[in-house]
């Protein structure tokens, strides 16, 4: 987990041209996507379509994810953040692992930066242009000025936040951009949504913690 310090980062979406400032208290984010292994460690299964220890856990939903967070956080003896029922979801408490919301995966993404990426895109993202049509095994590519690696490319990321309830109803934002993707999807800025029981074989998670 890397520790990333308190800031300000404004979220614009493109397709209300709007845009809104969020300031952000200090919290730790994982250095990299959560991998098939700890996956496989936390929770027994072996979700994803292409197979590797190493490699992003993907074809995982957005309640898959939050699930992996309770369970993580009892096995180190944390209090879970998430309680779940068959009305939905809720944050209810601090301390253990969540899901970052996409101010803070922003903040985290620009890592001090302002341009649309934290470096040469080839250097740091694995996308349709040099992917080779496959996910690749993280910390492969240069991590920002933080030491956040797959920030863009690789896998997409769920974050916590809902997209638009007025429109979109309990879809939740992807951040980050996949290997599949073209080069303009894999920027900082870039939001997308889905519903949270996709499962898609681009589209993984990383887990973040408040400080107690």
């Amino acid at each position: 987990m890397i520790a990333i310090p308190a800031g300000r980062v404004t979220v614009s979406d493109r397709r209300t041209r709007s845009h809104w400032s969020v300031d952000l208290a200090p919290y730790q984010l994982a250095a990299v996507p959560v991998t098939q292994a700890l996956y496989a460690r936390v929770t027994g299964q072996w979700p994803s379509a292409a197979g590797g220890d190493r490699l992003p856990v993907e074809s995982v939903s957005w309640r898959d994810a939050v699930r992996f967070c309770n369970s993580l956080s009892r096995q180190e003896g944390l209090p879970p953040v998430y309680r779940l029922d068959d009305d939905g979801v809720e944050a209810d408490g601090t301390g253990g692992y969540r899901l970052p919301t996409e101010a803070e995966w922003e903040h985290a993404c620009r890592a001090g930066t302002t341009g649309p990426r934290y470096g040469p895109l080839d250097e740091i993202a694995w996308h349709r242009g040099n992917a080779e049509g496959r996910p690749h095994p993280v910390g492969g590519r240069q991590p920002n000025a933080w030491g956040l690696y797959d920030m863009l490319g690789n896998v997409w990321e769920w974050c916590w936040d809902i997209y638009d309830a007025e429109v979109y109803d309990s879809y939740r934002v992807l951040r980050g951009g996949g290997w599949f993707d073209q080069p303009w999807s894999c920027r900082a800025s870039v939001r997308r949504r889905s519903h949270p029981t996709l499962r898609i074989d681009d589209l993984g998670f990383r887990i973040a913690r408040s400080p107690r």
